[in-house]
C-alpha cells in the first residue's frame, strides 16, 4: 500500500501533485472510497460526516474530482458479507480516511477487517487526514483526549496510545495551530521524546509520502523531525 498522511487534507499544490503521483493517472480517472467513521464519537459528529461527503469541510478530500466517490462505513462491516464488501475496496484506487477520534477509527478498522486486508493492497493510495493518518503509525499522539469518548462499560480504550503500526514511524498533526495549545512544538517534542520512533511535527500544509516503506516529506509550511 502507498501512503500520503497529511495533517489537514489535500491542502496546495505540492500534495495535490503527490497524489497524483501516487495514483499514477489523473484523479478524474480513479475511484475512492470516504472512510468517516472516526468523526462520530464526537459532538455533531454526524454534522461533520455530512459537510465532508458534501466537500464543504476545509481542505476536501471528497470534492477532488473524483471519477467515482463512494463511503465506506467501518462499523457496519461486521454484519456484512465480506464477499459485497472486500472487492469494492480493492477495486478502488485510493481510500479517503478523515479525521477525528483515533482510538475509535483503529479500533473500527481492526474489528472490520479492512486493517488486516490493508497490507494486501499494494496499488492502493491510502490517504490520511489527522487521525486518518495517526492511525497507520505504531503510536497514537491522542491517546489521553480519545479515551474520554469511550462509552462506559467499553474495552475499547485497552491499549490505547498504540495504533496499526503499518509505517515505521508516528506523527503528531496540526503543528502551531492556534485552536488547538497541545500542537506547539515544544509539546510535541516532550511527547516524541517517550516514543522509541522517529516523529514528524506537521502542519497542515504538510503531508508524508510513503513508497515502498520509504517516507519523503511534501510540504509547503512548516515541519520537524524529532528523532527518538
Amino acid at each position: 500500500m502507498k501512503f500520503l498522511l497529511t495533517s489537514g487534507g489535500v491542502s496546495n499544490p505540492s500534495i495535490s501533485a503527490a497524489l497524483v503521483e501516487l495514483l499514477g493517472k489523473p484523479i478524474a480517472e480513479c475511484s475512492a472510497l470516504i472512510i468517516l467513521t472516526a468523526i462520530y464519537p464526537f459532538p455533531g459528529g454526524a454534522g461533520h460526516a455530512w459537510r465532508a461527503i458534501c466537500g464543504l469541510s476545509p481542505s476536501p478530500l471528497a470534492a477532488l474530482g473524483w471519477k467515482s466517490l463512494g463511503v465506506l462505513e467501518l462499523t457496519a462491516l461486521p454484519t456484512i458479507r465480506p464477499e459485497n464488501w472486500m472487492p469494492m475496496v480493492e477495486d478502488a484506487d485510493a481510500l479517503l480516511v478523515w479525521g477525528g477520534n483515533v482510538l475509535y477509527l483503529t479500533y473500527w478498522l481492526r474489528q472490520s477487517g479492512l486493517a488486516a486486508m490493508l497490507p494486501s493492497l499494494t496499488d492502493t493510495v491510502y490517504v490520511g487526514v489527522s487521525a486518518g493518518s495517526i492511525a497507520v503509525t505504531p503510536y497514537n499522539c491522542d491517546a489521553e483526549f480519545d479515551q474520554q469518548f469511550v462509552p462506559d462499560g467499553s474495552d475499547m480504550g485497552q491499549g490505547a496510545d498504540r495504533a496499526l503500526g503499518l509505517v515505521d514511524f508516528t506523527l503528531y498533526p496540526h503543528l502551531d495551530n492556534p485552536e488547538m495549545p497541545d500542537t506547539t512544538l515544544a509539546n510535541i517534542a516532550n511527547w516524541a521524546s517517550g516514543i522509541p520512533v522517529r516523529t514528524y511535527a506537521m502542519d497542515d500544509d504538510t503531508a508524508i509520502k510513503v513508497v515502498d516503506g520509504v517516507a519523503t516529506v511534501v510540504s509547503e509550511g512548516t515541519w520537524r523531525l524529532l528523532m527518538p
